[in-house]
Order: structure tokens, then sequence, then C-alpha cells
């Protein structure tokens, strides 16, 4: 892309977005030029133009009192063009809504940040393609961009990150709602096929209740797991990429003590801890890769009961969490993408070596001994369904080799959980240390799930 000059950004017509055809698309691209060009032709007979340009530019980025101001005018420029019945596409609540969105906004893809789209994770643009995410699925809108409105739109996003080059082909960045923006340019990206993906993470506070109602968890284990918050052992919620492993971390943490102090770390931000638990002292850090590896030994040496690594992505953050773990640091939890948990171990200590150095067989050795529980996810066929897949602990034998033992397994055949009586004998002394009338009701808890599943599982 050109070098970036914000005038020219404002002034350029529209190349327009995306067309209905039933929507009457060259009276629609008319009024919208019309009104480009009414709209600054006020602007420039007023005095003050910096502060103009700054309220353009702010309503640009996407602050709501400065974009209502924008569409306010809009509104009264096309009453004044007798314009007000000129139809638009559809994808838009209203004409001014149309106009704005076309001219200087999000184009198209505006309709996946309404109401009608608030529970969807993703959105990407491929060449003049939109895909919305629908029902675990992305889905081809009719909706169309062209080449010129994608750069215009990528250089608007550009606004919220000055120090960047524009001579780049990849770019991150963050809008004011959070939603991360990863853009891919030529020649990175083929040529035509400039892509901009969209990612907003939808973490509601679900009860295990409600996610056992959406068929997740088994209902009959609510109280186990539980039980296993309140005694406080280290787990890793483990599954590949929209397995809901993030949303379960969030539903643990939920039940977890509010006056304990706890630190989260995250590579990027996507749990706001802040709302979803606001009465809980939890300090929450956005670092990875060498920030990260700066702000570990203060991590180590911190006085927070508990801390939550969301998630551990490279070789520092889970070098991090087991060194806290190995200081006798309980109720950690910890998210990891994997697909098989017997090589939860291998895996991760591979990462570490591979960043820090070390041992891979005793890097092996402390992980299974910092973490207590494995809880795998899955995605089924249907993708809006998610399921526990399975429950293991780890522990070391007598030769120092890392075992991972079953305690539930999820059947697909019969959809049904099977439950295993077996704890590991770390488990056992870490559970009678922490409160011992809690680890006795959980053994007798998770006894009773084994007899009851061994029938023919339990749902």
């Amino acid at each position: 892309m050109e070098v970036f000059d914000f005038g020219s950004f404002l002034k350029k017509g529209p190349g327009l977005a995306g067309q209905d055809p039933s929507a009457g698309p060259g009276d629609f691209a008319l009024l919208c030029r019309k009104i480009k060009e009414a709209f600054y032709r006020d602007w420039e007979s007023r005095e003050s133009s910096r502060s103009v340009l700054e309220l353009q530019k702010r309503a640009i980025i996407g602050y709501p009192k400065e974009r209502e101001f924008f569409k306010s005018r809009i509104s009264q420029l096309v009453s004044e063009a007798g314009g007000e019945n000129c139809p638009y596409p559809a994808w838009y609540p209203s004409l001014a809504d149309a106009v704005y969105h076309e001219n200087w906004g999000m184009a198209g893809l505006s309709q996946w940040f309404s109401p009608e789209y608030s529970e969807s994770s993703s959105a990407k643009i491929i060449g003049d393609r939109i895909y919305f995410m629908e029902q675990g699925r992305m889905k081809l809108m009719p909706q169309r961009i062209a080449a010129e409105r994608r750069d215009q739109l990528i250089k608007s996003f550009l606004l919220l990150t000055p120090e960047e080059r524009m001579d780049k082909d990849y770019y991150e960045i963050y809008l004011l709602d959070g939603t991360r923006v990863t853009v891919f340019t030529e020649p990175m990206a083929k040529s035509g096929q400039t892509s901009v993906i969209f990612r907003r993470y939808i973490i509601p506070v679900l009860s295990f209740e409600e996610q056992a109602r959406r068929g997740t968890i088994p209902e009959c284990a609510i109280p186990l797991f539980r039980t296993m918050v309140r005694i406080g052992y280290n787990v890793v919620f483990m599954g590949a990429v929209r397995t809901a492993k993030t949303t379960f971390l969030s539903t643990w943490q939920s039940y977890e003590d509010p006056a304990l102090e706890g630190v989260m770390v995250e590579t990027d931000p996507e749990i706001p801890m802040h709302r979803l638990l606001p009465g809980s002292p939890i300090v929450q850090l956005i670092a990875d890769g060498d920030r990260l590896k700066l702000i570990s030994k203060n991590l180590l040496r911190s006085d927070a009961d508990y801390f939550i690594l969301a998630e551990a992505r490279d070789g520092i953050a889970l070098d991090t969490a087991v060194r806290l773990a190995a200081k006798g640091t309980k109720r950690m939890k910890l998210t990891f993408h994997s697909r098989q948990p017997s090589r939860f171990a291998l895996e991760a200590a591979t990462e570490i070596v591979k960043q820090t150095g070390g041992d891979l067989a005793l890097t092996q050795q402390m992980i299974a001994s910092g973490f207590d529980y494995l809880f795998h996810f899955v995605q089924l066929a249907d993708k809006r369904q998610k399921r526990l897949k399975s429950i293991h602990h780890m522990e070391l034998d007598e030769e120092g080799r890392v075992r991972i033992c079953p305690v539930c397994e999820y059947d697909m055949q019969t959809e049904s959980w099977r439950f295993f009586d077996s704890i590991g004998e770390a488990q056992a002394v870490y559970g009678m240390e922490s409160s011992a009338e809690d680890f006795r009701v959980m053994k007798s808890q998770l006894k009773d799930l084994a007899e009851r599943s061994a029938q023919g599982g339990v749902r």
C-alpha cells in the first residue's frame, strides 16, 4: 500500500464496498458520492480544520460519540439531497448507516458487529469475499468488498497504531472493542487475495449446570468438579482450536474463592476477567516471549494464591508455569493446544527445551509433578457441540516415568461418560493436605460415579 495520507483517505470517493443487486446499486453509489462531497464542502467551510480532522479520525476509528455525530450529519445531508427513499443494501440497518459504512466505516463487514452476530467469534475478508462464522462454520456472505475499499478499511485500522509502517505485509491490530484483526497483504498473500481475519472471544460466564445443559459435561459430575475446585488442584484444559477450553477455564475459575489473589497472564487479551469476575482481586497481564521472560522472575516472587496462564503457546510461558508449580503454587489453570493428553508432558517439555534448553526427560518429570489433572475437550461434527473427551491425572512411576491415568472417558458411540475410581498418590497427598474433609468427599464422589457409569455410562 502507498504512503498513508489521512486527508486523501477522507476525501477519496467510495469504490463501492458491496451491493445487493435488488437495492439499486447505481442510485446508492451516487448518493454515497454526493453525501461525501457535501459532507466535506460543509467541513472545509469551517474554521477549526484540526479539530474537524480529529473528530473524523475518531469516528473512523470507532469512538461511539463521534461516530453517531457523523451519522446524524449524514441523515441531514441525505434529507437535503432528497434521498430518503433511496434503496440500500439489505445488510445495513438504515440508510444513514449504509452511507456511513460504505464511505468511511466497516463496509459490508459492519453487519458482523451488529447484535445479530454478537455470538459469532470470527469473520474474514479474503480477496473481495466476506465470511461470517455461523453455528460453528464459515458462511460466505452476499456482500462483497472492492480491493480499493478493502485497502481503505485496512488503513482505517492502522489509525489505531500510528507507529506501524505502511509497507508491511502482515499486521496484527486490536480494535476498540478488543476484536483482534490480523491482516495479510501481498506479497505474503497471493495476488488479489489480501486477507483480513477478525477474531473476538465470546466467553460467557457459564455455570457447571449450563455446561451440562449444553452437553459439554455430564451433569452427575458437577459435585465432583466443585469439590476439585475447592481442593485447588493444578489443572490443564487442552484440545484443538474452538473446543471450549477457555470457556471451561472461565467456568472453573468462577467457582474459585473470590477472596484469593490471582494473577492471569495471557498472550492476547482474550478473557476479560475484570468483567467476568468483578469482585475478585485478579491482576491481568498481557505478555509473551521476551516480555514474559522479563517478568517471570517477578511472577515467581509474587505472593499470589494462584496463577492462570491462558493460553500457554510457547516454551517461555510453559517454563514459567512449570517453575511456578515447582515452587508449590496450587490452583493453577492452564490452557494448551493439544489433541492427545498422553503427549502433553512430552509436547510441553519439547517447547520448553527448544526455547530455554535443559534435559527433555527431566523437564517432562517436572511437568508431571507440577500438574494434577488434564481435561481434554473436543468439537463434534456439529461444530456447535463441544464435549469433555477425557480427564486424566498425571504421576511418576517408581522409575521416574510419566504415567497418564484415566479418570473419565467419553464414548462417542453411546454419547456417555465412563468414570474410573483412580486417584494418583500425589493428588491424594495434596488433597489431604489441602482439606482432608473435601478430599474424603471427592473420593466418595468419584467412587460413586465409577460404580454408576460401570453399568453403561452416565450422561
